[in-house]
């Protein structure tokens, strides 16, 4: 009978500790999963100074007028396979770069909202038209969506971005931002409010997957160039930082940076 209980107690404990292999295994899976599916996107940032048409002698020039052209890519898989929504980004330029908005037409945020871009002056632009891509819901799916990106100076030297969507969903909003100073080595940041966008009632909001701008404008006084954008004089040694921090609905946010190598002249 001793013999018998021993043998029996032997098999239960074998029993116990398979259930607890069982379910630590059960637990890591769930942890494995779990983290997976709340993990934070990723993103890539480049950014370079270009050319402003029409005006020789701008671009990546040291001391010069200058558009600086951005592309930011967003990758992840947290919010129904995609990234999660953004709801803000904050662009940090180098030290030494100047920003003049004195000169410029400007287009009111109440212009924007009620006749678009068409509603405003012509040399209110503060660039040219840029482009996005990001993941709609329509028709109960979610299906990639090109947008429009059209920037303008705003009253108080800030910047709109007025971005358009026309199918498969219809839609405009407006990104509205303003202008900080950031600590070094960095200067103006640039502070952009991002609105959710959802297509249809209860639907998922749309995610960003990418968007490309170019953001600067000039004009003569004169024989002067007047620019929105002067390069920094100095190049730090390995090149300009930028940096830019996006805000993400489920609460993440996510820094990436990048260095513009330094003019060769």
């Amino acid at each position: 009978m001793a013999e018998a209980e021993r043998s029996s107690a032997t098999r239960m404990a074998g029993v116990s500790r398979r259930g607890f292999l069982c379910l630590t295994l059960l637990a890591f899976v769930f942890l494995v999963l779990a983290g997976s599916t709340s993990a934070a996107p990723t993103a890539t940032l480049k950014a370079k100074a270009i050319p402003i048409p029409g005006f020789p002698g701008t671009g990546d020039i040291l001391g010069a007028s200058a558009d600086v052209e951005i592309q930011v890519t967003i990758s992840g898989t947290e919010y129904g396979g995609y990234p999660s929504p953004m709801t803000g980004l904050n662009v940090y330029a180098p030290s030494g770069i100047k920003l003049a908005p004195e000169g410029f037409a400007t287009c009111t945020p109440s212009v924007l909202e009620v006749s678009g871009a068409a509603g405003c002056p012509k040399n209110s632009s503060a660039g040219p038209q840029g482009v996005g891509l990001g993941v709609v819901t329509f028709g109960g799916e979610r299906v990639p969506e090109s947008v429009s990106i059209q920037q303008f100076f705003a009253p108080g030297g800030g910047l709109s971005f007025y971005v358009e969507g026309k199918t498969p969903a219809s839609f405009q909003i407006l990104e509205r931002s303003h202008w900080i100073m950031a600590s070094a080595p960095f200067g103006p940041e640039l502070i952009v409010e991002v609105p959710l966008i959802e297509t249809v009632p209860g639907g998922d909001d749309a995610s960003v997957l990418s968007f490309k701008v170019k953001v600067g404008a000039a004009y003569r006084k004169g024989r002067k160039v007047v620019s929105y954008i002067t390069q920094p004089k100095k190049c730090p040694r390995g090149g300009f930082p930028v940096k830019m921090e996006l805000k993400f609905l489920s609460g993440e946010t996510v820094t990436v940076a990048d260095k513009v190598p330094c003019p060769k002249r």
